[in-house]
């Protein structure tokens, strides 16, 4: 699943218009990016836990050369799964929806504002009708034939004869 699809997701889900579902994904990957970059541990209980990782700087080789090469410190991130996600992964049956969205209806997620009535115009005595012309049909246009373009004569290339091979010469009185 990719991140538009994600969205897409949400949107049915949750009952959003696919703008809303959009604005909430990025809020949670921001969210989520933001804490685990300050250090923080982001537990999200029964799906996982996520955190920083620190790896020491090291020496590795380079594969075309050979030569040494010297790696920087770098952080990366810790992903364990959460017990109801790792339940939810090995169970055959399919997979429960939460309570939360059972009950959204994608009808009832956004509710109109009333618009305020506006008073009644004044009924204004209608035209005369104007008869319409007919439109005249446009005259097709006539394809331009272009002339055959002029070819170089092609000159002969001159034969070359093959060497005559000469036969070896005899002894004489054989």
């Amino acid at each position: 699943m990719n991140r538009t699809e994600l969205v897409g997701k949400v949107s049915d889900l949750a009952g959003l218009t696919k703008h809303d579902a959009e604005k909430a994904v990025d809020a949670v990957i921001y969210a989520i990016t933001s804490a685990v970059r300050a250090n923080e541990p982001v537990r999200i209980t029964g799906f996982a836990t996520l955190k920083a990782r620190d790896r020491a700087a090291r020496r590795g080789r380079n594969p075309q050369t050979g030569a040494p090469v010297r790696i920087k410190a770098t952080k990366g991130i810790g992903f364990a799964a959460g017990a109801q996600l790792k339940k939810d992964l090995n169970s055959r049956g399919p997979l429960a929806k939460p309570a939360s969205l059972a009950v959204v209806k994608p009808s009832a997620a956004k509710a109109v504002p009333a618009r305020k009535a506006v008073p009644a115009r004044k009924a204004v005595p209608a035209k005369k009708a104007v008869p319409v012309r007919k439109a005249v049909p446009a005259k097709k246009a006539v394809p331009v034939k272009k002339a055959p373009a002029k070819k170089a004569p092609v000159k002969a290339a001159p034969v070359k004869k093959a060497p005559v091979k000469k036969a070896p010469a005899r002894r004489a009185g054989r």
